[in-house]
């Protein structure tokens, strides 16, 4: 299967299966339809849920729509690097067409910061994954804030990141999406809302 190469590939991260869903490990899994929305709203519809999404094996789930891939994972964040390479191959696309959504502890809920071309994982055990498994860390990643900024004494990532989303902190969440893919859409991508 071979698909144009100028395709560029959203990558959501987070976890399978229903306990694991609606948490803030999962905030780049669920930026998928707010994102889809913005960068390819004929075919997603204003909520992003039209879209139809093809799974392969049992990796990986996608759909494409205007030039842009939407890929989720179907297997755990740790090992999603391996998803991910496959995802490239089969979408004949690079890493550098690849965004990666995900969550980022270092900052705050409703911020959001999209780093270009490389850098470091900064602990986060998905990023370390896709870079060891593509081999280098040159590919875009919208990190999601999840950090409660209202905290004060700072919680280890493990103590919080697998915790229900509340409906407050859901809302601040989704202002976050749309403002990336906003960014995304209009290429302003050194734009940083977290500043």
């Amino acid at each position: 299967m071979t698909h144009n190469a100028q395709v560029n590939v959203i990558v959501g991260l987070g976890n399978p299966g229903p306990e694991y869903h609606m948490t803030y490990h999962n905030a780049g899994m669920l930026a998928l339809p707010s994102l889809a929305a913005r960068l390819a709203p004929d075919a997603a519809g204003p909520d992003g849920t039209d879209l139809t999404f093809t799974r392969y094996k049992r990796l990986f789930e996608y759909a494409i729509a205007d030039g842009w891939a939407f890929v989720r994972p179907l297997i755990y964040m740790n090992d999603s690097g391996r998803a991910v390479k496959e995802a490239l191959r089969v979408l004949d696309a690079t890493p550098e067409g690849l965004i990666v959504a995900h969550d980022d502890s270092d900052l705050a809920l409703g911020t959001w910061k999209i780093v270009r071309g490389g850098g470091g994982a900064a602990g986060h055990k998905g990023i370390i994954s896709i870079i060891d498994h593509l081999g280098t860390p040159s590919f875009t990643r919208a990190r999601i804030g999840i950090r409660d900024p209202r905290e004060t004494h700072r919680k280890k990532a493990g103590d919080f990141v697998l915790s229900p989303i509340g409906a407050h902190e859901r809302e601040a969440l989704e202002k976050a999406f749309l403002e990336i893919a906003e960014a995304l859409r209009t290429q302003e991508i050194s734009f940083n809302a977290a500043s």
